[in-house]
């Protein structure tokens, strides 16, 4: 007997699909795991973790991104294919719609897709050598000051060496996944997910030259704050955060473990990309 897990969005009509979807895979017999969906929480401590079974066959999200970022948090550094049902306003992550459910489930129980790994970030954040919070992101991590702070200092290093400074309202450092999330709006590049690179975004900066950077997949960046810094939250993929001051050092490198993600035939990123942002020839 194959197993799935189910994650839905905190949705009255995403609900009644994942009900619907639920009875018919008992009815074919399928047995089904669901996840409490939570929210994102402002304190990483908010959100205690759970992890999937690990004999899970896939798991199905009908949300929107955020819904999608939780279950991959769920599913941890397993090997286990996901793919997106969108119910959300976007959707880059989603690998279909929800008219197309069913038909979609069944080519996946048939096991007639592949995978694409996706490249996640591995962030430690220590204070004085000890160990505060350690994280894997799809998408990004997010330094961002509070609504009555001043401009954050953002001292950045690449394997070492000294980079810069960001003087802005902060910095986010993202996956080619993450690049089409919060760095695309803060002016950053979109990356085809296949590119082997880490992308740095500066949000408003003081100085307009520092303008974003894309470093090697191999590089380690390690980030700390100026003097006096108050007010600064780090995010992990908008799920959880934590507050930093200058006593935390941050340091980031590509995750051991990738994300499987479902692709299905007939599908072509840049299509998806031109639907999704409204370029010529595409529609959502």
């Amino acid at each position: 007997m194959k197993k799935v897990g189910i994650v839905v969005k905190e949705d009255a009509e995403a609900k009644k699909k994942a009900d619907e979807l639920e009875r018919w895979l008992r009815s074919n017999n399928i047995d089904v795991v669901g996840k409490e969906n939570l929210p994102p929480g402002r304190r990483i401590e908010d959100r205690y973790k759970t992890c999937a079974p690990s004999d899970l066959f896939c798991v199905f999200v009908l949300g929107g991104d955020g819904t999608f970022l939780s279950a991959v948090r769920w599913i941890g550094d397993q090997t286990i294919p996901i793919l997106g049902i969108k119910f959300g306003e976007v959707g880059f992550l989603a690998e279909t719609v929800e008219e197309d459910l069913f038909p979609t489930v069944e080519t996946v129980l048939n096991e007639k897709f592949v995978t694409e790994q996706r490249m996640r970030l591995l962030v430690l954040v220590t204070v004085k050598d000890k160990e505060v919070a350690c994280e894997t992101v799809l998408n990004d991590i997010v330094i961002n000051k509070g609504a009555l702070a001043r401009l954050a200092h953002i001292e950045t290093y690449i394997d070492n060496h000294y980079l810069t400074t960001y003087s802005a309202d902060g910095l986010i450092v993202a996956t080619p996944t993450g690049s089409t999330a919060y760095s695309l709006a803060a002016g950053g590049p979109v990356i085809h997910p296949a590119v082997p690179g880490i992308l740095m975004t500066p949000i408003c900066p003081f100085t307009l030259t520092n303008r974003p950077l894309i470093v090697p997949d191999s590089a380690t960046i390690r980030i700390g704050l100026g003097k006096k810094s108050s007010d600064i939250i780090l995010t992990f993929d908008g799920q959880a955060g934590l507050e930093i001051n200058e006593d935390h050092t941050i340091i980031i490198k590509k995750a051991p473990c990738p994300v499987h993600m479902i692709a299905l035939p007939d599908q072509h990123y840049f299509d998806v990309l031109k639907a999704k942002l409204r370029w010529s020839g595409g529609r959502v």
